[in-house]
């Protein structure tokens, strides 16, 4: 690929969500061809299939059915949104992908992370991100941030303290496996030395790998 596939993960108010905008302006300033988007969605079907499973009402969701629908979510908006841009020589900044699964559906809801990566690697095809930014947050911390924000709670905010920590832990085991992929950024911190700590990061990876386009 010409470009660059960059992931944002965490656990629920990480905060990377609203970091990955600001840190895209930034790359874009410094003269890179940035390309933001989400999962599961960033397009029509994609979207779609995130109302589904994020649905508050959908409690009685399977976490195999869970686990399936976000590997076809990610599929869709892999040929159709993010293997274009890569081509074009962008730097796609996405937030969440196949790491997320590993940690949500494989290792907090059980179905394990072996299997939950053999169903997306069937999905995304060897297409593994360059470089993965770990926002780090406590997951106390993070469900006190999510209250206090007052956004609409979706399905996996329902979920009780005992599964996001379970997510905490699989990130831990994440950054162990992957560790010149996955990059830990403390998110306790202030909102602003989070970016700028991110934002380190990633141009260090770029002055390190830069690609002919």
């Amino acid at each position: 690929m010409k470009g660059h596939f960059i992931t944002f993960e965490g656990g629920e108010g990480a905060g990377k969500t609203t970091i990955l905008p600001s840190l895209a302006s930034n790359l874009e300033e410094m003269g890179y061809d940035v390309l933001a988007t989400r999962e599961p969605g960033g397009i029509e079907i994609a979207e779609q299939i995130r109302h589904i499973i994020l649905d508050a009402a959908h409690t009685t969701m399977d976490a195999r059915t869970e686990a399936l629908l976000l590997a076809a979510a990610r599929r869709q908006h892999l040929v159709e949104k993010v293997l274009p841009a890569l081509e074009q020589g962008k730097i796609v900044l996405c937030d969440r992908f196949i790491d997320s699964s590993i940690a949500y559906q494989g290792y907090a809801r059980e179905i394990g992370m072996d299997d939950v990566m053999a169903i997306n690697q069937f999905a995304i095809q060897d297409c593994m991100p360059d470089l993965t930014l770990l926002f780090q947050i406590k997951p106390e911390e993070g469900m006190k941030r999510i209250t206090s924000n007052k956004r609409e709670k979706n399905r996996l905010d329902m979920e009780n303290m005992t599964f996001h920590k379970k997510v905490y832990d699989a990130y831990q085991i994440l950054v162990k496996r992957y560790p010149e992929r996955i990059k830990a950024i403390d998110a306790h911190l202030s909102i602003e030395e989070v970016k700028s700590a991110g934002l380190q990061v990633i141009v260090d990876y770029l002055k390190e790998n830069k690609r002919e386009g």
